[in-house]
Formats: structure tokens, C-alpha cells, sequence
């Protein structure tokens, strides 16, 4: 019985994963478009250098127009504090006022100087006792304030720096909150902050002592400047960038595309379409390019036209050496086995030279005989005859008949089954047998006496059969090399079981046509380990083999080499 289902529906996966996903699949497309894409990676690098570009060059206007715009504020705000400072001084030096008289005075003073805001320019002004005046009838005079609330709006080290140097003025920026009385402005609401430009100076009043003025130029207009020179920026940057990238995208594609059409143009033509040449047109490095690439497939195709050519002629002439060498051959063997019959009749010299005849055409026959086979597999001729077939039983033929080779050598061949393993596969017996025959006779031949170990493992799509010495083993990069044709590990070694030379090289090709792997491993002195493996299923795919090439190794994932 299975789990009964759960009520409810299903979890969902949270919000921060499924934002970390969708991010994660972004930055493998983005990724993966710049390592294929020269356009985009043109296209993107000018974006980006562009961009950084015009933000540097934008930054930089930006901070040099509002520091013109920061001192020319400044520069006027001082004039027009040194005129309000003047006429609030002569204004009241003049007055004949009492103090608590002279409060009033200041205020219309102040009020008549600064006029009415023109284009929201205001300004706001305060006249408050200074920090070193004990004169007793300041107290009759206190603070003086044009729509501002107190004194407080103005900091603590300007007013000391007032009162240390009352002979010059004191100008420092400020953010100045506006206040919560008089006319509206039209620039901001009431009690907004925004930076102004602060000028501190000190008058001395008749009967009341020195007091300092201080004048609040909140920069309204400035800000709005900036404001509008910051969106012109921002839009000329962008189109800016557009452009650079919209020119980027025009140049790289005049180049890209013809790029593009010969690498599709080298593709099919390793794909063999050998007519497939390029468009070109004028005299520029791009025609350049199409010329020069019609020009090598060209000779490429000469060329591979004249080894195919030759190499058809090589093949014929294998096969009708083979052929033709067969009817002399069966004469030499006829008579060469009248000789070896009655050799006991011969004397001693004549008798060994009867019996190296008979031995070496044995090796001549072999040899015509892999060499017609390779030629098939060269033409391109070689079937396979499939059918279930046990592993097991082409092994125990192929043991069989090694055996006599086997004692000669003092050689224990030895079969690592299990006896409940389905080795059934869809082969060619014959072909199979043929590979495992060379395997074992090789192996045999090297293995200086030790056993010959044959190892055979199957799985649900493969069967494998591995056969191992304990002899003189493989060199580094020797693994590759053994299936080549008439390649010997040691030229000075002897052969003792005989070979054409052929018979690793036929094998490998036996493989191939199963769809299967036949690989090599050894280390010296430890002997070698060829692999046989199969599909169980006739056209199947291999992706991994029962058993392993090298002692100890995964198989759980491997690569055909």
C-alpha cells in the first residue's frame, strides 16, 4: 500500500528563494550570452564604459555648477548684507528713540530692506544682542526677527565667530528650516528645511551696545536650478548612452555577421559539405577574410579529394595483394604440408626447416587474413550478424582454446563469474570471440608466468569483460597506443604465440562497430587490464561500464577513451 497523501495544499517555496532563483537563472543567461555572443560583449562593455564615462563627466558638472552657483549666492548675499547692515546701523544711530523704542524701529528697518520676495527669493533677517554685550539697557532691546521664530536658527560657533571678529563678516552654509509664519512660499511649504546661505556681521546701537545681524538667504532658486540642470543631465547621459551603444550595435554587426556567416561556413564544411564557400564583395579586410577562406576550402577539398583518393587506391591494393597472394599461397601451403607430413624421413637441417615453413605460413595466413579484414573496415564494408548470445560461452571457447598456449607458458588462465549474472547481449559471436581471443593471447604473451585473470560483470544496459595480467605491464601513455596498428611496447621483444600485428587494431574496430569501448590500462611491472564493454541491447549507448578499468576505480561515470 502506498503513503496515504497529505491534506492541504502543497509547500511552496518562499519568496526569498524563488527571488534568489529567478536572479541565479538571469545571471547564468547573462553569463552565458557574454561568453558566446562578441556583439553583446561589445555592445555591453561600451554600455558600460559609457555609462561610467558620462555619470564621471555629469558628476563633474554637476558639482562645478552648483559650486559656482554655492559662491556667486554667496558673493551677492555678503553685499546685501553689508547694505542691510549699514542701513539698520545709520538708521538707528540716528534714532532718538528710547531702547524698548528702538525694537520697533529695527523691525520696520529690517521689514523696508528686504523688500518683498521677487520670483520667491526670500530672505529672512535677525538682530539679536551679542554674545560680549552687558550693556543694562539691552534688556530693553531683545531679539529682532523678520518671520523667523528665534535666535535659535542660527548656530552656536557662528554667533562666537561673530563676537571674535566683529570687523568682518561671517559666512558660513547652513539648512535652514523655514518658518511656520508669514507669507507663503512658492517655492516650498512652510517648515520645510532647505540650505541657505548665512552672513553674520555687528552693528553697534546707540544706548543699547553691539548686536549682531544675521541674514538667511534660503537658496530656493539655486535648488531649482540644479534640479532642472541635474534632469538635463540625466536625459543628455541617457541618450548619450543610447546612441554610443545604438553605433556600438551598428559597427559590431558590419563585423559580427560576416564573422558568423564563415564560422556557420566552417562548420558545414567539417561537417563534409566541402562546396561551401563565402560571399565576397569588395576589397576590404572583410572580402579579404571570404577570399582567403574560399581559397583554403579550396585546397582543402583538393587535398582531401587526393587522399581520399589515394587512400581507395591503398585499400584496393590490400585486398587484391590479399586475394591474389591467396592461390600462390595455397600451392606453398600444399607443398609445405607434404614436406611437415613426411619430415621424419628428413634429415635434421631439413627437417627444422620443414617445420619453420610450416609454422611461418601459418603466420602468413593469419596476417592475409587480418589484412583483408582491416581492408573491409577501411571500405567501410564490415556487417555485424547480431543475436542473444552468452558472454560466458564465447569465454569458456575462447579459454579452450588458449589452453595449450596457456601450459606451454605456465600460464593459470582464470574465470571470475557469477554463476547468477545475466551475461546475455545482442552480438556478433564471431567478432566478440575474435576480440577476446587477442585479449587472452596477449595477455598470455606478457604475462611472465603470473595468471591471467578474466573478470566478467553485467548491469542493466552492458556487459563487460575485462581480462588482466600480472606481467611487465603498460608505460605511461602506452594505453593509447596498443590498438594502433603493428605498434609493439618493446620492438626487441620476442614474439612467442605469433600475431600479425593486427589483431588489438581489428579488435578496437570490432568494438566500435557494437557501439562499444574496448580500452587499455597498465603501470609497469604491475601488469595490464584490457576492457571490453558492450551494449546488452544492439544499437544502445554506453555510459558507464559494469566493471572497472584501472584496479579500484568508480565506475559509476566514465568516458569513453
Amino acid at each position: 500500500m502506498g503513503e496515504a497523501a497529505g491534506s492541504g495544499a502543497a509547500p511552496t517555496a518562499p519568496p526569498e528563494e524563488e527571488t534568489e532563483g529567478f536572479f541565479a537563472r538571469w545571471v547564468r543567461r547573462f553569463v552565458d550570452l557574454w561568453r558566446r555572443s562578441l556583439q553583446f560583449r561589445v555592445v555591453a562593455s561600451t554600455l558600460m564604459l559609457g555609462l561610467t564615462v558620462v555619470s564621471i563627466i555629469s558628476f563633474t558638472l554637476y558639482r562645478s555648477i552648483a559650486d559656482g552657483l554655492v559662491e556667486d549666492r554667496i558673493d551677492r548675499s555678503q553685499v546685501e548684507a553689508r547694505q542691510l547692515a549699514d542701513d539698520v546701523e545709520s538708521t538707528l544711530e540716528d534714532s532718538t528713540a528710547e531702547p524698548d523704542a528702538l525694537r520697533g524701529t529695527a523691525a520696520d528697518v529690517l521689514n523696508r530692506s528686504l523688500g518683498t520676495p521677487q520670483g520667491g527669493d526670500w530672505r529672512y533677517a535677525i538682530l539679536a544682542r551679542s554674545l560680549n554685550n552687558n550693556h543694562n539697557a539691552a534688556n530693553e532691546f531683545p531679539a529682532v526677527a523678520t518671520n523667523a521664530e528665534t535666535i535659535k536658527e542660527i548656530p552656536g560657533p557662528m554667533r562666537e565667530s561673530v563676537m571674535r571678529d566683529p570687523d568682518h563678516q561671517q559666512v558660513t552654509t547652513i539648512d535652514f528650516t523655514r518658518p511656520t509664519e508669514g507669507a507663503g512660499s512658492e517655492a516650498a511649504d512652510a517648515g520645510e528645511s532647505v540650505p541657505a546661505v548665512l552672513v553674520g556681521s555687528q552693528i553697534d546701537i546707540p544706548r543699547a551696545g553691539k548686536y549682531d545681524l544675521y541674514v538667511i538667504y534660503p537658496m530656493d532658486q539655486e535648488e531649482r536650478t540644479l534640479s532642472i540642470i541635474s534632469r538635463s543631465l540625466m536625459l543628455g547621459a541617457a541618450f548619450l548612452i543610447v546612441l554610443v551603444s545604438g553605433i556600438a550595435y551598428i559597427v559590431t554587426s558590419t563585423v559580427v555577421t560576416p564573422v558568423r556567416r564563415a564560422a556557420s561556413a566552417a562548420e558545414r564544411l567539417a561537417a563534409g559539405h566541402l562546396n561551401e564557400r563565402m560571399s565576397a564583395r569588395g576589397h576590404d579586410d572583410l572580402a579579404l577574410l571570404g577570399k582567403s577562406f574560399n581559397d583554403m576550402a579550396d585546397n582543402l577539398q583538393t587535398q582531401i579529394r587526393q587522399l581520399e583518393g589515394l587512400s581507395r587506391v591503398q585499400q584496393r591494393f590490400v585486398s587484391d595483394v590479399s586475394h591474389e597472394l591467396r592461390t600462390p599461397l595455397t600451392t606453398i601451403r600444399m607443398a609445405a604440408d607434404v614436406l611437415h607430413a613426411s619430415k621424419d624421413e628428413l634429415d635434421p637441417v631439413t627437417r627444422r626447416s620443414a617445420e619453420l615453413l610450416h609454422d611461418e605460413l601459418d603466420r602468413f595466413e593469419e596476417l592475409l587474413a587480418d589484412l583483408l579484414e582491416i581492408s573491409r573496415y577501411d571500405a567501410g564494408a564490415a556487417l555485424l550478424e547480431q543475436g542473444p548470445v552468452d558472454v560466458h560461452s564465447i569465454i569458456d571457447r575462447v579459454v579452450e582454446s588458449a589452453q595449450s598456449i596457456a601450459d606451454a607458458r605456465a600460464c593459470d588462465v582464470v574465470v571470475h563469474r557469477d554463476p547468477s549474472l545475466d551475461t546475455e547481449a545482442e552480438i556478433d559471436a564471431r567478432r566478440i570471440e575474435r576480440i577476446l581471443r587477442n585479449l587472452v593471447f596477449n595477455a598470455i604473451e606478457h604475462s611472465e608466468g603470473e595468471p591471467v585473470d578474466i573478470l566478467v560483470g553485467a548491469d542493466e544496459d552492458a556487459v563487460a569483460v575485462v581480462v588482466e595480467d600480472h606481467g611487465v605491464g603498460l608505460k605511461a601513455g602506452e594505453a593509447s597506443l596498443v590498438f594502433n596498428r603493428f605498434w609493439r611496447s618493446d620492438p626487441a621483444r620476442t614474439r612467442t604465440t605469433g600475431g600479425s600485428g593486427l589483431g588489438l587494431a581489428i579488435a578496437l574496430e570490432d568494438a566500435r562497430l557494437h557501439q562499444g569501448w574496448l580500452q587499455a590500462w597498465g603501470q609497469p611491472g604491475e601488469g595490464s587490464r584490457f576492457r571490453l564493454t558492450v551494449p546488452r541491447v544492439a544499437g544502445g549507448t554506453l555510459t558507464s561500464s559494469p566493471l572497472p578499468l584501472a584496479p579500484g576505480e568508480d565506475t559509476s561515470v566514465e568516458q569513453q577513451q
